[in-house]
């Protein structure tokens, strides 16, 4: 789209989260409206086109102010616009351009709710005339007296909801006449009319009025009472069933705020509201701040795998990536690490993605691929493997337990302990030579199982040195100040809170370490907590703002680890194969 122009849109894509200044919660009587009507020349807005502007600001049914004038559009007046307006060309001559009348317009409206009769086409000319002349458009909330009487009149009431059929039901002092000021008062009178019905409604406040104004489904608009009364606080809702049953769980920093938002037009999800009509209640669980709000989250999906939420479901269906014991050790696809595993790599969210990693382990180092129990006093037949030379023959005794050790399980042991150069070097070698040959469906493929087995081992790996902390303590700054304060004990997060502002946050870290939860230490990478809390715990301590205040021992990562192929891994994941033949050491 060029500089300055405009595409018209429906008042649902006029930013409804736009906000003026002006607070939702704002009770109407204290709200300040600038009801706003416009003649123009008719024809879609191209930032030109305004004959004629007229605002009036009022609040709490008193007037604060008139703006009018003529505008002059620079272009001559169609003819049934002058008979349908009375605005003649002459009248126009000597009136401003718009340009000069922005200015004036922009101030008057500041700070205030943007009212006009079928609101789209009003607000459209002035967003493009602010876009074709320069000004910045101030995203006000806008409110459609046409939509709202749709919402709160019926057809017994008035057959139609224009503005001259309005102004007759309620009986306006000003009757609409196609000039924009009396027409702007008219919608006055009809505006205040309106509110007087909301009541009924239970609709109190601006932002309920802007919503309640614009198309909802009336499932949402029967439900809407569920919404009342939640805190304005940090925390997690659940939306429950009738029998109690936990539907839907999420989290916001604002309960009340969020919640509410299922019962706008601006949720459109089928799910979503097949969800709000088996609701019955929701439950909200404050909580100290947003990072303990998204742990208590994950821990409630988990443990009832509420119907509507679709991730974050069935933590103990992570599988595992493990080397197996014996002479021949080769790669298996677990569902849990035994305290004696020592070579593993995970948690991954599907045996897929598991055996992808596999399949570039098997790509990169000859580890056997068979699934028979080898010994080293009987010989088993080799498979097509070993005549491809793609596996060195252990089931023949081709090769001794020390040999296959060092060439084979050593580097996986290593690349997921601490370095996968050989196996990185090994794969993008493999890459290098199918794209020489013009394999490049083959090279797509092996750029993928590289993909798989650096995702895996930097994510293992970064998991690993937070969970190898006995107890860590954080804090960061609380937006209203204090300080958000979090204990974290091998990975788990353990107690949570806020220190007052103006207050030092040693007696509340005390009081934390006193009630925090006991966390034992276990095996794995995510000894007592799930791989995707830890990793909420990792962003929120990773962040430029959280300070660590104590830990019990050091925070490390291997120095030659994955971490340092993160490049690699988004070239792999999002570049083609040339992309990596000069990643190679």
């Amino acid at each position: 789209m060029a500089p300055g122009e405009y595409v018209q849109q429906t008042l649902a894509g006029l930013d409804p989260t736009a906000g003026g200044g002006v607070d939702p919660a704002l009770p109407l009587y204290a709200t300040t409206f600038v009801v706003v009507d416009l003649e123009t020349t008719g024809g879609a807005p191209d930032g030109g086109g305004i004959t004629e502007i007229g605002a009036v600001k009022v609040r709490g049914g008193e007037e604060l102010g008139v703006l009018a004038t003529l505008v002059n559009p620079g272009v001559p007046i169609p003819p049934f616009i002058t008979v349908l307006t009375g605005i003649t060309q002459a009248m126009l001559i000597p009136a401003p351009p718009i340009e000069q009348v922005l200015p004036s317009f922009l101030e008057f409206i500041s700070d205030a709710v943007l009212v006009a009769h079928n609101a789209p086409y009003d607000v459209g000319f002035l967003k493009a005339a602010c876009a074709r002349h320069g000004y910045r458009w101030p995203n006000p909330q806008v409110l459609d007296t046409a939509a709202l009487a749709r919402r709160v009149l019926t057809r017994d009431e008035v057959p139609n909801r224009k503005l001259g059929t309005l102004a007759a039901y309620f009986r306006t002092a000003t009757q609409p006449t196609h000039r924009a000021l009396e027409d702007a008062k008219a919608t006055v009178d009809v505006l205040h009319g309106l509110i007087a019905r909301l009541g009924g409604h239970r609709v109190d406040t601006v932002g309920e009025a802007i919503e309640f104004a614009r198309a909802v489904t009336p499932n949402q608009r029967r439900k809407r009472h569920l919404a009342e009364g939640l805190p304005k606080a940090p925390g997690v809702y659940i939306f429950r069933a009738a029998d109690d049953r936990p539907l839907y769980v999420g989290t916001s920093g604002d309960i009340a705020t969020r919640v509410r938002s299922y019962f706008t037009a601006a949720e459109k999800r089928a799910r979503i509201s097949e969800m709000l009509a088996a609701a019955e209640r929701v439950e909200a669980v404050e909580c100290a701040h947003p990072l303990e709000a998204e742990v208590r989250e994950l821990r409630l999906i988990a443990a009832h795998a509420p119907p509507y939420n679709r991730r974050s479901k069935f933590p103990e269906r992570m599988v595992w990536l493990k080397l197996t014991d014996g002479p021949y050790p080769r790669l298996s696809v677990v569902r849990s690490l035994a305290p004696g595993d020592t070579a593993y790599l995970g948690p991954f969210r599907s045996k897929q993605a598991a055996e992808l990693a596999a399949a570039g382990f098997h790509d990169a180092v000859p580890l056997r691929q068979c699934t028979h129990r080898l010994s080293l006093r009987t010989v088993t037949p080799a498979c097509a493997l070993a005549e491809l030379g793609r596996c060195p023959a252990p089931c023949e005794h081709r090769i001794t337990p020390e040999e296959y050790d060092h060439r084979a399980a050593a580097p996986f042991r290593t690349a997921t302990a601490s370095d996968p150069q050989v196996v990185v070097d090994a794969l993008l070698a493999r890459i290098e030579a199918l794209s020489a040959s013009r394999r490049y469906e083959d090279a797509a493929v092996a750029r993928s199982r590289l993909a798989a087995v650096l995702r895996a081992t930097v994510r293992m790996q970064r998991l690993a040195g937070l969970t190898r902390i006995a107890e860590l303590t954080a804090a960061r700054r609380a937006p209203g100040g204090g300080w958000e304060l979090a204990l974290v004990r091998h990975g788990r997060l353990a107690g949570a809170g806020v220190s007052p502002a103006g207050v030092h946050p040693r007696p509340t870290i005390t009081a934390i370490r006193a009630t925090a939860e006991t966390v034992e230490p276990g095996h794995g990478p995510v000894p007592r907590a799930s791989a995707e809390e830890t990793e909420r715990i990792l962003s929120w301590l990773e962040r430029p703002e959280t300070r660590l205040v104590e830990m019990s021992s050091e925070w490390s990562s291997p120095v030659a680890g994955a971490a340092r192929f993160r490049d690699l891994l988004a070239k792999a994941e999002n570049g083609g194969s040339h992309q990596l033949s000069t990643e190679r050491s």
